[in-house]
């Protein structure tokens, strides 16, 4: 007997995905929702700032979170107290992972109007206020907090043998937040000229007794935050953002401002903390943000057109994870 025609696929059956299609749709479907998509660019935000950045009451603003996390547009993580939500990373093996890419994409050409868009910035000043009300009243405990979660000694060697493995120029460095400055005598020996940037001046005078004497005479500092760096178009050979990113509004725009600053070819590094669930370092480090998944760093770095080099992990006794990340910018 001839042998029967089957039609059944030998593939694995792919899950009906038209409850999915149909619930992204739907969320898609409403100009607020698409103008949250839009904030949730590059940041992460709670409720409440959504709320106020929108002009909504909380409960509405909470029910478009909803809707929009049920279709896989956003996802949420718990930072102490607060729950903060961002768009949720694109899964490349999703049936609607080229519908979400798509969307996306749409939606990063146009702009979200004056009004939200002042009161985006607003809740980031405030933010960088909470962070530079904490260094100016901590200045002089630094070290002490610091060690609590990541003493400078933990990660400098493995940053620095980032930093000579790489074939960078030398002329101009960068150092963004650079602490008690113990890492500016590294770039000192390094690099020509040596920048340092950072929002608390008490933090700014640490950095500047240090490098005094240490007899470190090719180091200018700078006090403000990383938008004046567009004052610096590709000016720089290499940056360094050293247990940085947790403190700052934006991280996102931190490394879009810096890699901005990068000559074609310059090397950027990274040193963080891995995503952790130790809810007292909010407060007794003013920590904004509990550490970071891998790959949200990388993906912010690749926004800002910069490819990924060597990657290091460092395990801590006290529970916490360091990671160090070596970033170019093509030539």
């Amino acid at each position: 007997m001839a042998a029967r025609l089957s039609f059944m696929s030998t593939q694995p059956p792919i899950a009906n995905t038209n409850q999915d299609l149909a619930c992204l749709c739907k969320a898609a479907g409403d100009n607020l929702r698409l103008d949250i998509l839009r904030a949730l660019a590059r940041d992460s935000y709670g409720v409440l700032e959504l709320a106020e950045a929108f002009a909504v009451k909380q409960s509405l603003m909470s029910h478009h979170l909803k809707t929009l996390t049920q279709a896989g547009l956003v996802s949420s993580r718990r930072e102490g107290n607060s729950i903060f939500y961002r768009r949720a990373p694109l899964e490349a093996q999703h049936p609607l992972s080229a519908l979400k890419c798509s969307l996306f994409a749409s939606l990063d050409k146009t702009w979200l109007s004056h009004e939200p868009q002042q009161r985006l910035k607003t809740i980031h000043q405030e933010r960088a206020a909470t962070a530079q009300a904490f260094f100016i009243e901590n200045a002089a405990k630094f070290r002490a907090q610091q060690d609590l979660i990541a003493s400078y000694s933990s990660y400098a060697a493995a940053v620095s043998q980032l930093l000579l493995n790489s074939d960078c120029a030398v002329q101009r460095a960068l150092e963004v937040g650079p602490g008690e400055g113990e890492f500016l005598e590294v770039l000192s020996a390094r690099f020509e000229r040596v920048l340092a940037l950072d929002t608390s001046t008490a933090m700014l005078a640490q950095a500047e007794q240090f490098a005094a004497h240490k007899q470190l005479r090719n180091i200018n500092f700078r006090s403000g935050d990383t938008q004046l760096l567009w004052e610096f178009p590709a000016a720089f050979d290499c940056a360094v953002i050293n247990m940085v990113l947790h403190h700052v509004p934006s991280p996102a725009q931190m490394i879009l401002d810096v890699a901005a600053s990068l000559r074609p070819g310059g090397l950027l590094l990274i040193t963080d903390l891995c995503r952790h669930e130790q809810y007292w370092a909010k407060e007794a480090c003013g920590d904004l943000w509990m550490g970071f998944d891998p790959d949200q760093l990388i993906d912010w770095a690749k926004a800002a057109e910069l490819q990924l080099g060597q990657s290091t992990w460092l395990a801590l006794r006290n529970g916490f994870q360091i990671q160090i990340h070596q970033f170019h910018k093509a030539r």
